[in-house]
């Protein structure tokens, strides 16, 4: 199933996605509530829902402002370093083991939200990646249970601060700042796509600029590892943001100079089977005023 979460002036609410028209959810069943945990925690519910959402008023996608897919994600956990022409085009030397960090709540948005350039920095890039959204929590699981623990997969802009990035050995500054990472606004569940959402078109692009191209099979640790990976160390919770790193392509490997995002534009990723997450980029200095 596709999902998404937005608002109407009804509210906030789950729809179930059908080309250009979705069906509200949350209307069928309020204990769906207003993003998908809801759905999350009671797996069997949108399957017994099937002959009413076949029934049930259709209202255009278009019209629904997106939201983000879970509210108050209890973690995001980002990777980077995933794909080898994106390490060799940055310089460095290729992991043994995953290159992870974590961002907070205020660095993400829902999609279609204006991408904030800080007002302290021009160094504004895009990086298009895959994100998880976990169904089953657990630890040490194994990567043969791995994509059990899946929901589904979404779309995300991991909008780094380059300069900031750079200041320390940790990456959590340039990573972190508020309204610089979009979410959505489609999930799909896994069995609308190739097993661990492996063969997947990944492009980021300004207009008909292409700014990335590439594929996520090209990711050196797929989705099995990752969960398996983190999961040693943590609890995944149900709700918990995985993002699996971005392809070539970025900003500030650009020759001859560096390409950042500016006011004005509007910065789109998409990723085939899932959708597009478009972002206008806006000034701080102008959310200020």
């Amino acid at each position: 199933m596709k999902y998404l979460v937005g608002e109407t002036s009804e509210g906030t609410s789950v729809f179930a996605v059908n080309g250009e028209n979705a069906v509200n959810l949350t209307a069928l069943d309020p204990s769906i509530g207003a993003d998908l945990l809801g759905v999350i925690s009671q797996p069997d519910l949108t399957d017994s829902l099937a002959e009413q959402i076949i029934k049930a008023p259709k209202v255009a996608v278009d019209t629904i402002t997106p939201a983000l897919p879970v509210a108050a994600p209890g973690t995001i956990i980002c990777m980077g370093l995933n794909y080898i022409d994106h390490i060799k085009e940055g310089g460095y030397e290729i992991p043994e083991y995953p290159a992870l960090f974590m961002r907070g709540k205020n660095s993400i948005m829902a999609a279609g939200q204006p991408m904030v350039r800080p007002a302290c920095s021009e160094q504004l890039d895009y990086e298009a990646e895959l994100m998880l959204i976990v169904g089953k929590g657990g630890r040490h699981i194994s990567e043969d249970d791995a994509l059990d623990h899946v929901f589904g997969y979404t779309v995300f802009n991991d909008g780094s601060v380059r300069d900031y990035q750079r200041k320390t050995h940790q990456w959590t500054p340039g990573k972190n700042f508020d309204n610089t990472g979009a979410i959505g606004p489609f999930t799909v569940t896994p069995d609308e796509i190739p097993e661990g959402a492996s063969g997947l078109k990944i492009e980021s692009r300004v207009g008909s600029e292409i700014l990335q191209s590439s594929n996520t099979a090209n990711m050196i640790w797929g989705v099995r590892q990752v969960i398996s990976t983190i999961s040693e160390y943590t609890t995944l919770e149900p709700g918990d943001l995985i993002a699996l790193g971005t392809p070539p392509g970025v900003g500030h490997a650009k020759k001859p100079n560096p390409r950042w995002l500016k006011p004005g534009e509007t910065v789109e990723i998409e990723i085939e089977g899932i959708g597009i997450c478009a972002s206008p980029v806006i000034d701080e200095k102008a959310v200020a005023e």
